[in-house]
């Protein structure tokens, strides 16, 4: 049977992210899949070397816009064990409900994204719609919307007063109501179950083999989280990995659907226990040293690398991004997949390249 090698993105109507594949095709099947990155550059490693390690924070947060604080407090966390600073309670509390916004809106705008790929419209205006309450309570508790910029070395610059607590506490009752009338949409309607059941299957073995992170591991069976080594205040707060074993399409959906859910009830668990007292505390010093550093961001496992000479800038930082570790099991999820498919699967990993290429 004749082949036909076709070219799919960097620039495709269903992409947000410029990632380029050469597909393989035997008809309308793929057969096999290579992939071609390094359309972005942006030099943001290399920029610890004339940038110093307090001004970094904010390099860092633009590695990835949807999920810039939980880059910055992995960047923070990094230093502050260096450096030995003793995080107040209370900071680390607030670093647990901002980084559960921010999981909150990047999972309700990649369903929009993803229901858009198959031609949900409608599905697609709601998630957004639901997510512009988030980013409500972002501008409204820090000025921005995206980028916060709330993490520094030592704690978090700003608080939460009793009112914006309560207020907060009154939107979620909202955004909950609101996703749980979605559920028999993303759950039971027949257009996202034809386009996504038995669609891009990564098995149990396939994610652990190819190093899956995130909702694409949790998604083939694995109750594996970065939350549960309880940096900042997860290990006093009742959280359980959300895991499906189908490993196709579907389940990656519903994994992330459920943890919308989830994180709503993690920023009310971190609200109600908020204890008082400080936000943040001086840190004396330079860093010197290595260290890595692991953290939970809406893709995945987010890792960094530091390594510090005693000086105020940095010798070396290194990220590995979520997305960078969930393209193996990409290129394993496409042979047999039909090409009308093909941006669905990609677009189930919520590829972030421009995070990957930095």
């Amino acid at each position: 049977m004749a082949r036909t090698i076709l070219p799919f993105g960097p620039q495709h109507p269903v992409l947000p992210e410029p990632i380029h594949l050469t597909l393989e095709l035997e008809d309308e099947i793929v057969v096999s899949a290579v992939p071609a990155l390094g359309y972005v550059h942006r030099g943001l490693e290399k920029l610890c070397e004339v940038r110093d390690f307090h001004q970094m924070i904010q390099i860092v947060e633009r590695v990835c816009g949807i999920c810039s604080k939980i880059h910055a407090m992995c960047y923070c966390q990094s230093l502050e064990e260096m450096m030995g600073a003793d995080v107040p309670r209370r900071a680390k509390y607030l670093r647990v409900v901002w980084s559960e916004l921010h999981r909150i809106h990047s999972h309700l705008l990649w369903i929009g994204l993803f229901a858009d790929a198959f031609g949900f419209e409608s599905l697609f205006m709601q998630c957004w719609r639901i997510r512009e309450r988030i980013m409500d309570i972002n501008e409204a508790t820090t000025g921005n919307r995206v980028v916060v910029s709330v993490n520094v070395i030592g704690g978090v610059r700003r608080d939460l007063s009793r009112e914006h607590q309560t207020w907060i506490g009154e939107q979620l009752k909202l955004v909950e109501k609101e996703v749980l009338a979605l559920k028999s949409t993303i759950v039971s309607d027949y257009t996202v179950k034809s386009r996504t059941q038995g669609v891009g299957v990564l098995t149990k073995d396939q994610a652990h083999q190819l190093g899956a992170v995130g909702p694409v591991l949790r998604a083939s069976g694995w109750a594996q989280d970065a939350r549960m080594l309880g940096y900042a205040a997860f290990d006093e707060l009742d959280f359980e990995p959300v895991v499906e074993v189908d490993g196709d399409c579907y389940a990656r959906l519903a994994v992330r659907f459920r943890e919308v859910l989830q994180s709503v009830d993690l920023v009310r668990q971190a609200l109600t226990r908020l204890p008082e007292g400080e936000i943040s505390v001086p840190v004396k010093g330079k860093p010197n040293g290595e260290i890595i550093t692991r953290v939970e961001q809406p893709r995945g496992e987010l890792m960094y690398y530091i390594k510090g000479d005693d000086t105020k800038f940095l010798d070396r930082l290194r990220i590995r991004t979520p997305t960078f570790a969930n393209i193996p099991p990409l290129l394993a999820m496409l042979p047999g997949v039909e090409l009308a498919d093909v941006p669905v699967v990609v677009l189930s990993i919520d590829p972030c390249i421009s995070c990957t290429e930095r």
